[in-house]
Protein backbone atom coordinates (compact mmCIF):
# COMPACT_ATOMS: atom_id res chain seq x y z
CA UNK A 1 0.00 0.00 0.00
CA UNK A 2 2.77 2.25 0.75
CA UNK A 3 3.67 2.03 -2.99
CA UNK A 4 0.95 3.05 -4.05
CA UNK A 5 1.08 6.63 -3.65
CA UNK A 6 4.11 7.25 -5.50
CA UNK A 7 2.81 5.45 -8.79
CA UNK A 8 -0.31 7.40 -8.65
CA UNK A 9 1.18 10.92 -7.96
CA UNK A 10 4.22 9.98 -11.24
CA UNK A 11 1.28 8.82 -13.53
CA UNK A 12 -0.72 12.16 -12.75
CA UNK A 13 2.78 14.20 -13.30
CA UNK A 14 3.34 12.66 -16.70
CA UNK A 15 0.10 13.24 -17.49
CA UNK A 16 0.09 16.61 -16.74
CA UNK A 17 3.37 17.25 -19.01
CA UNK A 18 1.50 15.66 -21.52
CA UNK A 19 -1.30 18.38 -21.25
CA UNK A 20 -1.29 22.17 -21.89
CA UNK A 21 0.08 23.63 -18.99
CA UNK A 22 1.66 26.81 -18.45
CA UNK A 23 5.10 27.00 -17.00
CA UNK A 24 3.93 30.10 -15.30
CA UNK A 25 1.57 27.56 -13.10
CA UNK A 26 5.22 26.68 -11.49
CA UNK A 27 6.55 30.13 -10.29
CA UNK A 28 5.44 29.89 -6.88
CA UNK A 29 5.33 26.14 -6.35
CA UNK A 30 3.64 26.45 -2.82
CA UNK A 31 0.72 28.47 -4.22
CA UNK A 32 -2.70 26.34 -4.75
CA UNK A 33 -4.00 28.35 -7.88
CA UNK A 34 -6.90 30.70 -7.13
CA UNK A 35 -7.82 31.08 -10.92
CA UNK A 36 -9.91 28.21 -11.05
CA UNK A 37 -12.92 30.05 -9.07
CA UNK A 38 -13.06 32.39 -11.89
CA UNK A 39 -16.15 31.88 -14.38
CA UNK A 40 -14.10 30.99 -17.24
CA UNK A 41 -11.79 28.47 -15.28
CA UNK A 42 -10.62 25.63 -16.98
CA UNK A 43 -11.94 23.11 -14.97
CA UNK A 44 -15.16 22.98 -12.90
CA UNK A 45 -15.59 22.85 -9.17
CA UNK A 46 -15.27 19.37 -7.36
CA UNK A 47 -19.11 18.16 -5.90
CA UNK A 48 -19.71 18.51 -2.44
CA UNK A 49 -19.36 15.10 -1.64
CA UNK A 50 -15.63 14.86 -2.68
CA UNK A 51 -14.71 16.85 0.49
CA UNK A 52 -15.98 13.28 2.50
CA UNK A 53 -12.21 11.72 2.03
CA UNK A 54 -10.61 14.93 4.12
CA UNK A 55 -13.22 14.86 6.76
CA UNK A 56 -12.56 11.35 7.09
CA UNK A 57 -8.84 11.75 7.51
CA UNK A 58 -9.11 14.75 10.30
CA UNK A 59 -12.03 12.36 11.78
CA UNK A 60 -9.31 9.22 11.55
CA UNK A 61 -6.42 11.66 13.03
CA UNK A 62 -8.87 12.81 15.95
CA UNK A 63 -10.30 9.81 17.26
CA UNK A 64 -8.18 6.72 15.92
CA UNK A 65 -5.10 7.93 18.71
CA UNK A 66 -7.77 7.50 21.60
CA UNK A 67 -9.55 4.55 20.71
CA UNK A 68 -6.84 2.32 18.83
CA UNK A 69 -3.44 3.66 19.49
CA UNK A 70 -1.19 1.25 18.58
CA UNK A 71 -3.39 -0.19 15.39
CA UNK A 72 -3.08 3.66 13.95
CA UNK A 73 0.40 4.45 15.13
CA UNK A 74 0.81 1.13 12.92
CA UNK A 75 -1.35 1.71 9.62
CA UNK A 76 -1.75 5.54 9.85
CA UNK A 77 0.55 5.77 6.65
CA UNK A 78 -1.94 3.43 4.74
CA UNK A 79 -4.90 5.26 5.72
CA UNK A 80 -3.93 8.90 4.75
CA UNK A 81 -2.25 7.70 1.37
CA UNK A 82 -5.59 5.21 0.31
CA UNK A 83 -7.88 8.62 1.17
CA UNK A 84 -5.56 10.60 -0.65
CA UNK A 85 -5.98 8.74 -3.71
CA UNK A 86 -9.19 8.28 -4.27
CA UNK A 87 -9.41 12.36 -4.33
CA UNK A 88 -5.86 11.96 -6.73
CA UNK A 89 -7.81 9.20 -8.86
CA UNK A 90 -10.89 10.98 -8.78
CA UNK A 91 -8.67 14.76 -10.19
CA UNK A 92 -7.37 12.02 -12.83
CA UNK A 93 -10.01 10.50 -13.80
CA UNK A 94 -13.72 11.91 -13.54
CA UNK A 95 -12.62 15.24 -13.97
CA UNK A 96 -9.83 15.18 -16.02
CA UNK A 97 -7.88 18.17 -14.10
CA UNK A 98 -4.13 17.85 -13.62
CA UNK A 99 -3.83 21.58 -13.08
CA UNK A 100 -4.99 21.05 -9.42
CA UNK A 101 -2.61 17.87 -8.77
CA UNK A 102 0.64 19.68 -10.01
CA UNK A 103 -0.17 22.63 -7.96
CA UNK A 104 -0.33 20.47 -4.62
CA UNK A 105 2.21 17.94 -5.82
CA UNK A 106 4.18 21.25 -5.86
CA UNK A 107 2.55 22.58 -2.70
CA UNK A 108 4.01 19.51 -0.64
CA UNK A 109 7.02 18.82 -2.32
CA UNK A 110 7.93 22.79 -1.03
CA UNK A 111 6.55 21.76 2.57
CA UNK A 112 8.46 18.99 3.00
CA UNK A 113 11.39 20.26 2.05
CA UNK A 114 11.52 22.81 4.41
CA UNK A 115 10.08 20.62 7.48
CA UNK A 116 12.84 17.88 6.51
CA UNK A 117 15.25 19.99 6.19
CA UNK A 118 15.04 22.15 9.19
CA UNK A 119 14.12 19.73 11.20
CA UNK A 120 17.33 17.15 10.44
CA UNK A 121 19.64 20.40 10.20
CA UNK A 122 18.52 21.82 13.84
CA UNK A 123 18.67 17.81 15.18
CA UNK A 124 22.65 18.50 14.97
CA UNK A 125 22.61 21.64 17.50
CA UNK A 126 22.60 20.66 20.84
CA UNK A 127 21.65 23.33 23.70
CA UNK A 128 21.69 22.73 27.10
CA UNK A 129 20.41 25.25 29.98
CA UNK A 130 21.76 24.31 33.08
CA UNK A 131 19.17 26.07 34.77
CA UNK A 132 16.52 25.60 37.57
CA UNK A 133 13.14 25.67 35.60
CA UNK A 134 10.78 28.19 37.05
CA UNK A 135 7.69 30.07 35.63
CA UNK A 136 9.94 33.21 34.77
CA UNK A 137 12.65 31.09 33.13
CA UNK A 138 10.01 29.68 30.92
CA UNK A 139 8.53 32.77 29.98
CA UNK A 140 11.70 34.40 28.85
CA UNK A 141 12.42 31.20 26.76
CA UNK A 142 9.20 31.39 25.15
CA UNK A 143 9.65 34.87 24.26
CA UNK A 144 12.95 34.18 23.02
CA UNK A 145 11.61 31.19 21.12
CA UNK A 146 8.75 33.71 19.38
CA UNK A 147 11.18 36.30 18.73
CA UNK A 148 13.95 34.31 16.63
CA UNK A 149 10.62 32.20 15.05
CA UNK A 150 10.50 35.42 12.97
CA UNK A 151 14.01 34.76 11.76
CA UNK A 152 14.37 31.02 11.15
CA UNK A 153 10.67 30.49 10.56
CA UNK A 154 8.63 28.88 13.52
CA UNK A 155 9.54 25.29 12.02
CA UNK A 156 13.26 26.41 12.52
CA UNK A 157 12.29 27.32 16.07
CA UNK A 158 9.87 24.94 17.02
CA UNK A 159 12.79 22.35 15.95
CA UNK A 160 15.82 23.49 17.78
CA UNK A 161 14.29 24.62 20.89
CA UNK A 162 11.62 22.11 21.66
CA UNK A 163 14.47 19.04 22.81
CA UNK A 164 16.39 21.61 25.29
CA UNK A 165 12.61 22.85 26.76
CA UNK A 166 11.71 19.43 27.22
CA UNK A 167 15.02 18.72 29.16
CA UNK A 168 15.14 22.08 31.13
CA UNK A 169 11.34 21.17 32.64
CA UNK A 170 12.00 17.62 32.85
CA UNK A 171 11.53 17.14 36.42
CA UNK A 172 7.95 19.27 35.90
CA UNK A 173 7.32 18.41 32.52
CA UNK A 174 3.11 18.58 31.51
CA UNK A 175 1.05 18.30 28.03
CA UNK A 176 0.85 22.60 28.78
CA UNK A 177 4.08 23.21 28.47
CA UNK A 178 4.33 21.78 24.97
CA UNK A 179 1.15 23.61 24.42
CA UNK A 180 2.14 26.92 24.85
CA UNK A 181 5.07 26.13 23.03
CA UNK A 182 3.09 25.79 20.13
CA UNK A 183 0.92 28.22 20.61
CA UNK A 184 3.97 30.62 21.09
CA UNK A 185 6.86 29.62 19.14
CA UNK A 186 5.49 27.03 16.38
CA UNK A 187 2.75 29.27 15.01
CA UNK A 188 1.59 33.10 17.07
CA UNK A 189 5.65 33.86 17.37
CA UNK A 190 6.14 34.01 13.38
CA UNK A 191 3.76 36.78 12.28
CA UNK A 192 6.19 39.58 11.81
CA UNK A 193 8.34 38.46 8.75
CA UNK A 194 7.68 36.61 6.05
CA UNK A 195 10.13 34.17 7.41
CA UNK A 196 8.31 33.51 9.63
CA UNK A 197 5.20 31.06 8.57
CA UNK A 198 4.41 30.18 4.98
CA UNK A 199 1.39 32.39 4.13
CA UNK A 200 3.18 35.26 4.99
CA UNK A 201 6.01 33.90 3.00
CA UNK A 202 3.50 33.24 -0.21
CA UNK A 203 2.09 37.14 -0.04
CA UNK A 204 6.00 38.33 -0.17
CA UNK A 205 5.99 35.96 -3.45
CA UNK A 206 3.24 37.53 -4.75
CA UNK A 207 4.44 41.24 -3.87
CA UNK A 208 3.80 42.21 -0.25
CA UNK A 209 7.11 44.16 0.70
CA UNK A 210 8.98 42.32 3.17
CA UNK A 211 8.32 45.01 5.70
CA UNK A 212 4.76 45.48 5.08
CA UNK A 213 4.10 42.61 7.59
CA UNK A 214 6.11 43.60 10.80
CA UNK A 215 5.07 47.41 10.18
CA UNK A 216 0.98 46.27 10.41
CA UNK A 217 1.44 43.51 12.88
CA UNK A 218 3.89 44.53 15.29
CA UNK A 219 0.95 46.01 17.71
CA UNK A 220 -1.15 43.43 17.59
CA UNK A 221 1.71 40.45 18.31
CA UNK A 222 2.98 42.20 20.85
CA UNK A 223 -0.07 42.03 23.39
CA UNK A 224 -0.82 38.76 21.70
CA UNK A 225 2.25 37.40 22.91
CA UNK A 226 2.53 39.18 26.48
CA UNK A 227 -1.33 38.24 26.78
CA UNK A 228 -0.49 34.50 25.72
CA UNK A 229 2.81 34.08 27.90
CA UNK A 230 1.00 35.78 31.14
CA UNK A 231 -1.60 32.81 30.75
CA UNK A 232 1.12 30.17 31.11
CA UNK A 233 3.02 31.97 33.82
CA UNK A 234 0.23 31.87 35.94
CA UNK A 235 -0.54 27.93 35.05
CA UNK A 236 2.73 27.21 35.45
CA UNK A 237 3.45 29.00 38.56
CA UNK A 238 0.71 26.07 40.64
CA UNK A 239 3.14 23.48 39.09
CA UNK A 240 4.78 22.55 41.75
CA UNK A 241 6.37 19.11 40.76
CA UNK A 242 10.08 18.89 40.94
CA UNK A 243 10.40 21.75 43.27
CA UNK A 244 11.47 19.02 46.10
CA UNK A 245 15.11 18.16 44.77
CA UNK A 246 17.70 19.77 45.66
CA UNK A 247 20.21 19.45 42.31
CA UNK A 248 22.56 22.91 42.25
CA UNK A 249 22.70 24.57 38.63
CA UNK A 250 26.23 26.30 36.99
CA UNK A 251 23.76 28.85 35.72
CA UNK A 252 25.40 27.96 31.92
CA UNK A 253 24.42 27.67 28.29
CA UNK A 254 25.92 25.27 26.61
CA UNK A 255 25.58 25.10 22.29
CA UNK A 256 27.22 22.95 20.36
CA UNK A 257 26.80 22.05 16.44
CA UNK A 258 27.55 24.97 15.01
CA UNK A 259 28.15 23.33 11.34
CA UNK A 260 24.79 22.52 11.45
CA UNK A 261 23.98 26.12 11.76
CA UNK A 262 25.81 27.11 8.26
CA UNK A 263 22.95 24.34 6.96
CA UNK A 264 20.47 26.46 8.54
CA UNK A 265 21.70 29.98 6.84
CA UNK A 266 21.60 27.61 3.75
CA UNK A 267 18.09 26.90 4.59
CA UNK A 268 16.90 30.21 5.13
CA UNK A 269 18.65 31.95 1.59
CA UNK A 270 17.67 28.91 -0.02
CA UNK A 271 13.60 30.27 1.06
CA UNK A 272 14.41 33.14 -1.42
CA UNK A 273 16.25 31.47 -4.63
CA UNK A 274 12.53 31.60 -6.52
CA UNK A 275 11.93 33.18 -10.34
CA UNK A 276 9.51 35.37 -8.26
CA UNK A 277 11.99 36.56 -5.74
CA UNK A 278 15.37 36.50 -7.89
CA UNK A 279 14.40 37.13 -11.84
CA UNK A 280 17.89 34.96 -12.90
CA UNK A 281 17.01 32.03 -11.15
CA UNK A 282 15.59 29.13 -13.41
CA UNK A 283 12.42 27.75 -13.72
CA UNK A 284 12.78 23.69 -13.88
CA UNK A 285 9.35 23.45 -15.69
CA UNK A 286 8.20 20.93 -15.99
CA UNK A 287 9.33 19.34 -12.88
CA UNK A 288 6.89 20.05 -9.74
CA UNK A 289 9.76 21.47 -7.55
CA UNK A 290 12.76 24.16 -7.88
CA UNK A 291 16.23 24.83 -7.18
CA UNK A 292 15.18 25.90 -3.90
CA UNK A 293 13.76 22.29 -3.33
CA UNK A 294 16.90 20.43 -4.84
CA UNK A 295 18.66 23.00 -2.15
CA UNK A 296 17.14 22.07 0.84
CA UNK A 297 16.35 18.27 -0.24
CA UNK A 298 20.49 18.09 -0.47
CA UNK A 299 20.88 20.08 3.15
CA UNK A 300 18.53 16.65 4.48
CA UNK A 301 21.15 14.43 3.44
CA UNK A 302 24.45 16.67 3.81
CA UNK A 303 23.51 17.88 7.47
CA UNK A 304 22.58 14.79 8.76
CA UNK A 305 25.66 12.54 7.38
CA UNK A 306 27.71 15.15 8.69
CA UNK A 307 26.30 15.47 11.90
CA UNK A 308 28.48 14.76 15.23
CA UNK A 309 26.91 11.45 16.29
CA UNK A 310 27.04 12.06 19.84
CA UNK A 311 24.66 15.28 19.38
CA UNK A 312 22.47 13.20 17.17
CA UNK A 313 22.01 10.48 20.20
CA UNK A 314 22.21 13.39 22.69
CA UNK A 315 18.88 14.70 21.54
CA UNK A 316 17.79 11.32 20.65
CA UNK A 317 17.41 12.18 16.98
CA UNK A 318 15.47 9.80 14.75
CA UNK A 319 13.29 10.08 11.75
CA UNK A 320 10.20 9.57 13.36
CA UNK A 321 8.51 12.92 13.69
CA UNK A 322 9.29 14.04 9.79
CA UNK A 323 8.24 10.39 8.54
CA UNK A 324 4.62 10.98 10.26
CA UNK A 325 4.47 14.54 9.30
CA UNK A 326 5.32 13.57 5.76
CA UNK A 327 2.71 10.46 5.80
CA UNK A 328 -0.12 12.26 7.04
CA UNK A 329 0.06 15.57 5.31
CA UNK A 330 -0.01 14.03 2.41
CA UNK A 331 -3.25 12.80 2.32
CA UNK A 332 -4.34 16.27 3.83
CA UNK A 333 -3.09 17.98 1.00
CA UNK A 334 -4.30 15.30 -1.51
CA UNK A 335 -7.62 15.31 0.34
CA UNK A 336 -8.34 19.19 0.93
CA UNK A 337 -7.95 20.10 -2.43
CA UNK A 338 -11.94 19.95 -3.05
CA UNK A 339 -12.23 21.77 0.06
CA UNK A 340 -10.15 24.73 -1.13
CA UNK A 341 -11.95 25.08 -4.15
CA UNK A 342 -15.73 25.55 -2.63
CA UNK A 343 -14.06 27.81 -0.14
CA UNK A 344 -11.94 29.67 -2.78
CA UNK A 345 -15.15 29.33 -5.16
CA UNK A 346 -17.72 31.05 -2.22
CA UNK A 347 -14.87 33.30 -1.00
CA UNK A 348 -14.97 35.04 -4.33
CA UNK A 349 -18.91 35.17 -4.98
CA UNK A 350 -19.36 36.69 -1.40
CA UNK A 351 -16.45 38.64 -1.54
CA UNK A 352 -18.35 42.23 -1.50
CA UNK A 353 -20.37 41.11 1.57
CA UNK A 354 -17.49 40.44 3.51
CA UNK A 355 -15.71 43.13 5.61
CA UNK A 356 -12.41 42.82 7.09
CA UNK A 357 -13.72 41.28 10.54
CA UNK A 358 -15.64 38.16 8.93
CA UNK A 359 -12.21 37.63 6.39
CA UNK A 360 -10.20 37.27 10.09
CA UNK A 361 -12.71 34.88 11.55
CA UNK A 362 -13.23 32.53 8.26
CA UNK A 363 -9.30 32.76 7.58
CA UNK A 364 -8.07 32.13 10.95
CA UNK A 365 -11.31 29.82 11.56
CA UNK A 366 -10.42 27.36 8.09
CA UNK A 367 -6.19 28.00 8.52
CA UNK A 368 -6.72 26.15 11.88
CA UNK A 369 -8.36 22.88 10.06
CA UNK A 370 -7.19 23.55 6.15
CA UNK A 371 -3.29 24.18 5.54
CA UNK A 372 -3.03 27.60 6.57
CA UNK A 373 -0.99 28.78 3.50
CA UNK A 374 -2.96 27.96 0.38
CA UNK A 375 -6.03 29.53 2.93
CA UNK A 376 -4.02 32.70 2.76
CA UNK A 377 -3.56 33.24 -0.71
CA UNK A 378 -7.87 32.01 -1.30
CA UNK A 379 -8.94 34.34 1.14
CA UNK A 380 -6.49 37.37 -0.38
CA UNK A 381 -8.01 36.82 -3.76
CA UNK A 382 -11.34 37.35 -2.76
CA UNK A 383 -10.33 40.23 -1.02
CA UNK A 384 -8.57 41.66 -3.53
CA UNK A 385 -11.60 40.79 -6.05
CA UNK A 386 -13.95 43.25 -3.96
CA UNK A 387 -11.67 45.30 -5.58
CA UNK A 388 -10.95 44.38 -9.17
CA UNK A 389 -7.26 43.33 -8.74
CA UNK A 390 -5.85 40.10 -9.19
CA UNK A 391 -3.36 38.12 -6.25
CA UNK A 392 -1.42 37.03 -9.67
CA UNK A 393 -0.17 40.72 -10.19
CA UNK A 394 2.57 41.94 -8.20
CA UNK A 395 1.49 45.81 -8.84
CA UNK A 396 -2.05 45.15 -8.23
CA UNK A 397 -0.77 42.98 -4.32
CA UNK A 398 1.48 46.39 -3.94
CA UNK A 399 -1.41 48.81 -4.34
CA UNK A 400 -3.64 46.41 -2.16
CA UNK A 401 -1.38 46.52 0.48
CA UNK A 402 -1.38 49.98 0.95
CA UNK A 403 -5.22 51.28 -0.16
CA UNK A 404 -7.03 48.33 1.67
CA UNK A 405 -4.28 47.33 4.26
CA UNK A 406 -7.09 46.33 7.04
CA UNK A 407 -7.60 43.56 4.65
CA UNK A 408 -4.56 41.93 4.19
CA UNK A 409 -3.72 42.34 7.70
CA UNK A 410 -6.55 40.68 8.81
CA UNK A 411 -6.02 37.86 6.76
CA UNK A 412 -2.43 37.43 7.55
CA UNK A 413 -2.30 38.07 11.33
CA UNK A 414 -5.54 35.34 11.23
CA UNK A 415 -3.92 32.62 8.95
CA UNK A 416 -0.74 32.45 11.42
CA UNK A 417 -2.15 33.16 15.04
CA UNK A 418 -5.43 30.25 14.00
CA UNK A 419 -2.85 27.83 13.08
CA UNK A 420 -2.54 27.19 16.26
CA UNK A 421 -5.76 26.23 17.43
CA UNK A 422 -4.99 22.51 16.25
CA UNK A 423 -2.15 19.80 16.00
CA UNK A 424 -3.04 20.06 12.14
CA UNK A 425 -3.17 24.19 12.01
CA UNK A 426 0.55 24.22 10.89
CA UNK A 427 3.08 21.86 10.08
CA UNK A 428 5.38 22.34 13.03
CA UNK A 429 2.55 21.75 15.37
CA UNK A 430 2.30 17.74 14.51
CA UNK A 431 6.49 17.60 14.38
CA UNK A 432 6.44 18.93 18.33
CA UNK A 433 3.63 16.98 19.40
CA UNK A 434 5.74 13.63 18.07
CA UNK A 435 9.09 14.80 19.74
CA UNK A 436 6.75 15.26 22.66
CA UNK A 437 5.63 11.69 22.83
CA UNK A 438 8.93 10.07 21.96
CA UNK A 439 10.24 11.58 25.17
CA UNK A 440 7.80 10.08 27.50
CA UNK A 441 4.81 13.27 27.66
CA UNK A 442 1.40 11.76 27.39
CA UNK A 443 -0.11 14.62 24.85
CA UNK A 444 -3.53 15.33 24.64
CA UNK A 445 -5.92 14.00 21.92
CA UNK A 446 -6.73 16.14 18.94
CA UNK A 447 -10.14 16.88 20.48
CA UNK A 448 -8.85 17.53 24.11
CA UNK A 449 -6.22 20.18 22.38
CA UNK A 450 -9.20 21.97 21.11
CA UNK A 451 -11.37 21.66 24.11
CA UNK A 452 -9.05 21.67 26.77
CA UNK A 453 -6.92 24.69 25.16
CA UNK A 454 -7.01 26.60 22.25
CA UNK A 455 -10.98 26.91 22.66
CA UNK A 456 -10.10 28.29 26.49
CA UNK A 457 -7.36 29.97 26.16
CA UNK A 458 -7.23 31.13 22.26
CA UNK A 459 -10.32 31.75 21.48
CA UNK A 460 -11.02 34.49 23.91
CA UNK A 461 -7.59 36.10 23.12
CA UNK A 462 -8.78 36.27 19.37
CA UNK A 463 -11.75 37.39 20.54
CA UNK A 464 -10.02 40.47 21.87
CA UNK A 465 -8.18 41.37 18.69
CA UNK A 466 -11.15 41.17 16.70
CA UNK A 467 -12.98 43.55 19.25
CA UNK A 468 -9.90 45.88 19.16
CA UNK A 469 -9.01 45.97 15.25
CA UNK A 470 -11.59 44.50 13.17
CA UNK A 471 -15.10 45.05 14.72
CA UNK A 472 -17.45 47.66 12.81
CA UNK A 473 -14.66 48.01 9.97
CA UNK A 474 -16.02 48.08 6.85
Amino acid sequence: MRKILPVVLLAFLLFGMTNQVNASDFVNPAALSAEIVNSDAEHSLPPVFMVIPFVTLLLLIAVMPLFAHHFWEKHYPKFSIALGTITVLYYLLVMNDTHSLLHTLAEYLSFIALLASLFVASGGILIKVDKKATPMLNVIFLLFGAVIANIIGTTGASMLLIRPFIKINQDRIKPYHIIFFIFLISNIGGALTPIGDPPLFLGFLRGVDFFWVFEHVWYMWLPTIIVVAAVFYFIDSRNNDGQEKSKEYTGQIEFKGYKNVVYLLIILISVFIDPNVISWVPNLYPLPFGIREIIMFSVVYLSYKTADKEILSSNEFDFEPIKEVAYLFIGIFATMIPALQLIAYEANLLGDKLNPGIFYWATGLLSGFLDNAPTYLNFLSAAMGKYGWDVNNAVDVHNFEIEHAVYLQAISVAAVFFGAMTYIGNGPNFMVKSISERAGIKMPSFFAYLIKYSIPILIPIFILVWLAFYYGRV
